[in-house]
This record gives C-alpha cells, sequence and structure tokens, in this order.
C-alpha cells in the first residue's frame, strides 16, 4: 500500500522536480504539474493522456478513475494509494513525469 510519503519521495527523487500549495493540495511540477496530492493524502491526481487514462482506468479500475470534470476529460486521473503498491505509484509518477518533462515552459 502506497502513503503520502512515498508521494514525495518518488516524485522529488524524479529530475526537475519541485513540490509546492496548489490550493489545498501539494502539486509537483517540471515545466507543469504533473501530479497533485490531496491535502489528506489519501489520494493523488496525474496528468495522463486521455488514452493512457482511458486504458489505465480499465486495467486498474479499483484504484484509477478519471477525475469528474473537465480536468478529468484532459487526462487528469485520480489514484487511490491505498490500493497501489509502491512500484504503481512510481510508474504512474513516471508516466505522468514524463509529460510534463517534454512540455516547454510557458512564457
Amino acid at each position: 500500500m502506497a502513503k503520502a510519503e512515498d508521494v514525495h519521495r518518488i516524485a522529488l527523487a524524479l529530475e526537475g522536480t519541485t513540490a509546492s500549495p496548489h490550493f489545498d493540495r501539494t502539486a509537483f511540477k517540471v515545466f507543469r504539474n504533473y501530479a497533485t496530492l490531496a491535502a489528506d493524502g489519501l489520494t493523488i491526481n496525474l496528468k495522463f493522456t486521455p488514452d493512457e487514462q482511458e486504458l489505465t482506468c480499465l486495467v486498474h479500475h479499483e484504484a484509477f478513475s478519471p477525475v469528474p470534470n473537465a480536468w478529468g476529460q484532459q487526462g487528469w486521473t485520480t489514484a487511490n494509494l491505498a490500493r497501489l503498491s509502491e512500484a504503481e505509484l512510481s510508474e504512474a509518477l513516471q508516466k505522468a513525469w514524463r509529460h510534463a518533462v517534454t512540455k516547454k515552459p510557458r512564457r
């Protein structure tokens, strides 16, 4: 079972990642946010492509679900940390990070 501490440790080990407050959450970003950890430490939202989101939610429906709004239609996906192993969390964070690291910074 993954925990909030695992999110911090894994995300901050990814090159260029910083953590900062984002409303009531903690955001992890490189050039753009790629993950946000809920204040209660129970869930994390991750930025996948819509295709990745669809496949991930289909295969791991017990742990992943689309964010239920327009953000979800853009690929933002909620993961229940209690239903993920550390390895699964690491894989999901790396997937989201890869998208953020390839984005050019906003001007």
